[in-house]
């Protein structure tokens, strides 16, 4: 007979690709989670896993039971929840990715009023600034800024997010300040590595101009990015959530081109399967209503 813990070894191990991280995932040792596989390869009678020196790869078999196996621990989590939702509870793992900076600053805070409500859910919340697959990162949903790439996914809005182009005092008064788009070529960027070109954008006259500056800095966090302008490096384009401090303080300030940069939307995807979920419809409720609209961030920049 196949035991659900067993089940859940497999899901976590070929979802992680390392009996390691599953462990960790599982908070179990990794004899624990081994000794898991090697119980549900007996049960089938067939190998699931190969394991050599280079890691673990599934078999045509592991693959081809792998599907089926993820949707076994859903149903049954699923069911447990159900169950709890019908007693006024919301329970059970909920999974999230999220960006690093805005998970950090915004999303956690957010958080934490939630699981107080909700104590029986099991929250896990990863923190990364690359755009994570749900499918093989195991997750329930994933919060993101800027557009959805994932395939196959329900996408909904959690806030609009308004982009500043902002440079130090310092800065500007060393090398000037830009007054028109076409001023921002004679500039430094601090450049955001993850969106993949170094180009920045503004609505002007209704269409979309793009811009490339003389690049000082990429790098794949707002966090740094936020400081390198403070820091009088160059000129970065930011979301609103970013520099409300900075501002405050005035180690940052706003430069107008006379041209608006383009926004994006923070939004929660989670994958077709996941639309029912009550946790994941209290959770997006819950967020919508903490961000605000327009969202907290943007109205205190104006």
């Amino acid at each position: 007979m196949l035991k659900l813990e067993s089940l859940a070894a497999f899901v976590s191990v070929a979802e992680s690709g390392s009996i390691s991280e599953a462990a960790q995932r599982m908070a179990l040792s990794k004899s624990v989670v081994s000794e898991r596989l090697s119980d549900l390869e007996r049960s089938l009678g067939t190998r699931l896993l190969d394991r050599t020196t280079r890691g673990l790869a599934l078999t045509e078999d592991g693959r081809s039971f792998q599907a089926r196996a993820r949707r076994i621990m859903q149903e049954v989590a699923e069911a447990g929840a159900e169950i709890a939702e019908r007693r006024g509870e919301l329970a059970g793992p909920l999974r999230i990715s999220a960006p690093t900076s805005f998970g950090i600053l915004h999303l956690g805070p957010a958080l934490y009023g939630f699981l107080a409500k909700h104590p029986r859910i099991e929250l896990t919340l990863d923190l990364d600034d690359r755009f994570v697959s749900m499918a093989a990162g195991g997750y329930d949903a994933v919060v993101r800024h800027g557009p959805a790439v994932d395939g196959h996914v329900i996408v909904k809005p959690l806030a609009s997010s308004r982009r500043f182009l902002v440079a130090s005092p310092n800065y500007l008064e060393t090398f000037g300040t830009p007054e028109t788009i076409q001023d921002l070529k004679r500039h430094k960027g601090i450049i955001y590595s993850n969106r993949g070109s170094g180009d920045w954008r503004f609505r002007l006259s209704r269409r979309l101009v793009t811009i490339r500056p003389d690049i000082v800095l990429h790098v794949n966090n707002g966090l740094l990015m936020r400081d390198a302008a403070a820091a009088g490096l160059g000129l970065a384009l930011l979301p609103a959530y970013f520099i409300q401090a900075e501002r405050a303080a005035g180690r940052l300030a706003i430069v107008d081109v006379d041209a608006e940069p383009e926004g994006a939307t923070i939004y929660i995807a989670c994958p077709e399967d996941r639309r029912g979920s009550a946790k994941l419809r209290a959770l997006t409720a819950w967020l919508r209503d903490v961000f605000g609209d327009p969202p907290y961030w943007e109205t205190a920049d104006g």
